[in-house]
């Protein structure tokens, strides 16, 4: 059995901020981190397409977490302690510069994740936290106020133990084993699959600000919309895919889109058509595109709206006019499916967050047992939100077991 006094299960983003900050706050514990697979990290090398999307330029606490479909309520006092600017100083204090993008995006100035690798890798050593990989834990127990952790590769006993395995079902049917409960897990950054004649032959097209509703449900979102090979993506359909996720779960991914493309309403648009067809009368309309929009993605609604190529603007009857408004302000599409966004594996589903004490990150059912990062039933739209999640409950968590 070997001896340690903080145990970190889980070699990511929040075991090793948890693991470095601890040891850095008490240099007198002896912490080490368990990781399952024969690198650590492995997630962080992936994200935001390899550049590490660290953070996100959202500074007031109460803005922060309406990107959290699950944990909005939770985090709220969590961000109050420690949030995006404590993680930039954090960062940087170490020697990573880091640079806010035009969307609000954190990354590195390096533009590659290896720099936040390097600098958590050179933290463990600096701070003598011991990194043991290819440790898959097979169970967890406890014996009086001691915790035992099982691994493939032998035993180990602690006073405290974080839990930082993100969505492992592994390590959530132990820890049900335990008396918490899991939130069944669903997929939850996902781009739609739509196949449909009037996006098929126009991928790469970015409408910049759309509106988006999910028909027969409270769901929609709004932003700037990209038409790829297999459907849609980009933030309006991310984020409906992240606050939808348990409800688009129950669908089957087999549900309806309502897009406005030009965010007017159905009777405004009629009314702009109208103007137009006086002011532009003998222009084609499929030539002549509106609203700013991209004008492969206008010639298609054209065409949709029963106007032949050559029509000109004097030629449309009031059939076309209302068919032209419908395409521009409520078109339907079928949605049958979903991909996964790029490298971003989140899912929502994780430890129940009644069970967790938010001021500590400690289980409400064991002391001493915490938790950080997805292990817990916390996700986010995409944007270095997810990270700030981890950073936040795992340097919560170091000022707890470091004292």
């Amino acid at each position: 059995m070997t001896e340690k006094d903080v145990l970190v299960v889980g070699g990511g983003a929040a075991g090793f901020f948890a693991a470095i900050n601890i040891a850095e706050q008490n240099p007198n514990l002896n912490v080490a981190i368990l990781e399952r697979g024969k690198e650590v990290l492995t997630k962080v090398k992936v994200s935001g397409g390899g550049r590490c999307n660290v953070t996100h330029a959202e500074f007031i606490p109460s803005e922060l977490v309406l990107n959290y479909p699950r944990g909005e309520k939770e985090l709220l006092g969590p961000f109050h302690q420690f949030m995006t600017g404590d993680t930039m100083a954090w960062f940087e204090k170490r020697g990573v510069e880091l640079k806010i993008e035009e969307d609000g995006r954190i990354f590195p100035t390096s533009d590659s994740s290896q720099t936040i690798i390097d600098c958590f890798v050179n933290e463990a050593k600096k701070y003598k936290v011991e990194v043991l990989i290819n440790h898959s834990v097979k169970t967890i127990s406890k014996s009086e106020s001691i915790w035992n952790i099982e691994t493939t590769q032998g035993c180990f006993s602690a006073n405290k133990i974080l839990i930082a395995t993100g969505s492992n079902p592994k390590i959530w049917k132990l820890l049900e084993d335990l008396g918490h409960t899991i939130s069944h897990p669903v997929p939850s950054l996902f781009t739609f699959n739509i196949k449909d004649k009037r996006i098929q032959d126009i991928p790469g097209v970015v409408a910049q600000q759309v509106e988006v509703k999910v028909l027969d449900t409270n769901l929609w979102s709004e932003g700037p919309l990209l038409i790829t090979h297999w459907g849609m993506s980009a933030p309006s359909i991310l984020k409906l895919s992240a606050f939808g996720a348990l409800e688009l779960a129950k669908r089957n991914y087999k549900f309806q889109i309502e897009i406005n493309f030009i965010r007017k309403t159905f009777e405004d648009c009629i009314n702009d058509l109208k103007v137009l067809k006086l002011e532009l009368a003998k222009k084609a309309v499929f030539k002549s595109s509106q609203y700013n929009l991209p004008k492969r993605l206008w010639q298609q609604l054209v065409l949709a709206s029963n106007i032949e190529m050559n029509a000109t603007w004097a030629d449309l009857n009031k059939n076309q006019l209302d068919n032209l408004s419908e395409q521009l302000t409520k078109a339907v599409f079928n949605v049958d499916g979903k991909s996964t966004f790029k490298e971003e594996f989140v899912t929502s589903g994780g430890i129940n967050l009644k069970e967790v004490n938010f001021k500590t990150f400690e289980s409400k059912l064991h002391k001493n047992l915490y938790f950080a990062g997805e292990v817990l039933d916390i996700d986010a739209v995409t944007g270095g939100f997810n990270f700030q999640n981890a950073w936040t409950g795992a340097y919560i968590v170091a000022q707890n077991i470091s004292l």
